[in-house]
């Protein structure tokens, strides 16, 4: 006998709202190909491309705040492989480089142009591995999709950081209006009744996922980028600056 009373009922197949800011929790999602660390064993994922060499990274995000607590989209991070530059390094990977600079800042309220060894430290990791479970306040796009056979999805756009106005407006849980990064048409616009952004229920102070790991505390309310780090969290070499606590 199977009991479906305790199964979350279906959710709406609405899109978040392009342009949305809410907070997010990214995890990953053992790919089975070793990365180049110890701690990335298993972690990363291979193209099923023919002929393809790209490793990605296979991640899930959660919304952690507001209307759209708990809906969930994925995506994939170029590690390495691909189309390369004229030095013959992948594109996609140095891509994915910027974009996990940008997570680390955000969960962490550091200023993007804080070059201090504190700063330095903390984006520091001992591997891709480190960035399972992060927090950060994210703007959300809507890719079209390629293929008519399936729907568009929502994706990561950029992670936003503590210069950002509106960065500061949903770590506070304040009223902050989508954004849309790109000129659609209203076909693939999601419906009004789903325009409302995640952070609009206001919340003085947002608490962390049920269950969430403790470290994700700090991200959940960081300090802001004035905020001298202590000295143990810039001394102790052996994990990113949230999992120290």
């Amino acid at each position: 006998m199977y009991d479906l009373n305790d199964v979350e009922p279906q959710r709406s197949g609405d899109l978040i709202p392009d342009g949305a800011f809410v907070k997010v929790a990214m995890a990953i999602k053992p790919g089975g190909v070793d990365g180049q660390t110890e701690i990335d064993r298993g972690l990363l994922k291979a193209s099923t491309s023919p002929g393809s060499d790209v490793l990605s990274l296979d991640t899930e995000f959660t919304v952690l705040d507001g209307p759209h607590a708990r809906r969930k989209f994925w995506q994939l991070f170029t590690v390495a492989g691909g189309k390369v530059d004229e030095k013959g390094a992948s594109i996609g990977w140095n891509i994915s480089k910027r974009t996990f600079r940008g997570m680390v800042d955000s969960a962490l309220g550091l200023d993007p142009e804080d070059k201090s060894d504190a700063a330095q430290a903390k984006r520091r990791l001992r591997g891709l591995a480190d960035l399972n479970g992060i927090v950060f306040v994210a703007k959300i796009t809507v890719e079209p999709s390629k293929d008519p056979r399936y729907p568009d999805h929502n994706k990561l756009d950029r992670p936003v950081l503590p210069n950002e106005k509106e960065w500061r407006l949903v770590m506070d849980g304040k009223d902050v209006p989508p954004s849309p990064s790109r000129s659609r048409g209203a076909a693939a616009q999601a419906p009004a009744a789903s325009q409302s952004p995640a952070w609009q229920q206001p919340k003085a102070q947002p608490a962390p996922a049920a269950g969430a790991p403790a470290w994700q505390r700090p991200a959940v309310q960081p300090a802001t980028a004035a905020a001298p780090p202590s000295a143990a969290q810039h001394a102790n070499p052996a994990g990113p600056a949230w999992l120290n606590g």
